[in-house]
């Protein structure tokens, strides 16, 4: 355990402790922490490294990548209370947590198992936990901060969390303060920062003192800075500088419990002579069970809907099958009239689909035989008989025509000119 003493700036001195133990393999490690206490336990790569095999390389040092896996024996995983971080496999390991009140007297032995990634060879020994009950605990007055510029494990060391308690004891000025707890804001719900500007995931860091908080610490509860938080903004706390060069508090986030105010919900048991009061003579229910007649049941279940639906099954029957008018009945309530126009137009529309069909469409004049004006030779239609008729032009052009005789006539200059005209046969 190492013990570490901090000066403020007025030469006032406080002391406080934090538990650090440094593993080492082949013998089990006793540590004494208290209750409400913050504990930090720092599994070091350097004393695992002597239970494995030498580098391959000799002359060089030796680096391998070591992880721990930490558990409670015979479970597997830690106590609550405790917590476990290893960023890469070439830093160091820590174990960290507030211990309970509840786990007082009981030894908490815990196995720590080290992973050579190279050789993959393992070392394993044990930390047994005897958690002490603390006289001055739980201090009455609480304090969490925020600290967005941390990662937990930089708030672990012992040189930087002794810096914050210093600066806490100058705002605060309290005669005994002690680390309670220490959370990594990606427990508490936070989002992990981007790589970016070195960004930091933030720590929640909670102390504990003796006397009631400053007023400095009081004035993140003025109406001002509440609205100033409300809307995102900084709020204006006097004491920000003493933090500012090191640590950068959330002012907006900070947590002040005070415990003398709180109201005591627990009720005492008051306890009786231990003697029930006099009920009368105790009758235990029948062992023979009475049997149960379940015809009235089916009945009701299962009979009264049936008939039900077969009934209104009869009555839609009735009502779609029996009460059809029919034909006859709609043309006898029709007009006589009305039936003649509804026949006339039935026999015109019949005539009319019978004339469609024998209709006959007329063949393009590309695909008739056509005459040569001057030899009067038949020439070739264009197209065969298979000739798709689907494209043919709407307008046929008046040259060439089948049927049609060109004949000379003689103009008042002497020339003559071919005159056409249309021979129509009729077939008797």
């Amino acid at each position: 355990m190492f013990h570490f003493c901090l000066f403020s700036v007025s030469y006032l001195s406080f002391c406080f402790s934090v538990y650090t133990i440094l593993s080492k393999v082949h013998s089990d490690r006793n540590v004494y922490p208290s209750a409400g206490v913050l504990f930090v336990h720092v599994l070091e790569r350097e004393y695992f490294k002597g239970e494995f095999p030498p580098y391959p390389k000799p002359g060089e040092i030796s680096n391998d990548p070591i992880t721990f896996n930490t558990n409670l024996m015979g479970y597997p995983d830690r106590p609550g209370w405790l917590r476990y971080i290893q960023r890469t496999p070439y830093s160091d390991g820590v174990l960290y947590g507030s211990p309970t009140v509840e786990n007082v007297g009981k030894p908490t032995i815990i196995e720590i198992t080290a992973y050579n990634r190279r050789t993959f060879e393992t070392a394993r020994h044990n930390l047994i936990i005897n958690i002490m009950s603390a006289e001055d605990f739980p201090l009455p007055y609480q304090a969490e901060f925020f600290i967005r510029n941390m990662n937990v494990e930089e708030m672990l060391a012992s040189e930087v969390l002794g810096d914050f308690l210093g600066a806490v004891k100058n705002v605060w000025q309290p005669e005994r303060l002690n680390a309670i707890n220490i959370t990594s804001a990606l427990d508490r719900g936070g989002r992990v920062p981007l790589p970016i500007n070195d960004m930091k995931e933030g720590v929640y860091v909670m102390v504990g003192a003796d006397v009631p908080f400053s007023s400095c610490l009081r004035e993140v509860e003025n109406p001002q800075n509440q609205l100033r938080c409300s809307q995102e903004m900084e709020p204006v706390i006097t004491c920000d500088k003493k933090f500012r060069t090191q640590f950068h508090i959330d002012w907006c986030k900070i947590s002040l419990v005070d415990n003398t105010k709180q109201v005591s919900t627990f009720q005492e048991v008051i306890r009786g002579e231990g003697i029930l009061p006099d009920g009368g003579e105790y009758k235990p229910p029948s062992d023979t069970l009475k049997s149960r007649d379940y015809y009235s049941d089916f009945l009701i279940t299962l009979a009264v809907p049936s008939a039900i639906a077969l009934v209104l099954f009869l009555i839609l029957a009735y009502i779609m099958c029996c009460r059809r008018e029919g034909v006859e009945k709609r043309n006898m309530q029709t007009p006589d009239i009305q039936l003649v126009h509804h026949s006339a137009i039935q026999k015109s529309t019949k005539e009319l689909r019978d004339m469609s069909k024998n209709r006959e469409i007329a063949w393009p004049l590309s695909t008739l035989p056509v005459f040569h004006p001057v030899t009067g030779e038949i020439v070739p239609p264009l197209h065969t008989d298979s000739y798709d008729n689907t494209s043919m032009p709407l307008m046929q052009t008046q040259q060439n025509l089948p049927h049609q005789t060109q004949i000379p006539q003689q103009q008042s200059a002497g020339e003559f000119r071919m005159t056409t005209f249309q021979r129509f046969e009729a077939s008797i």
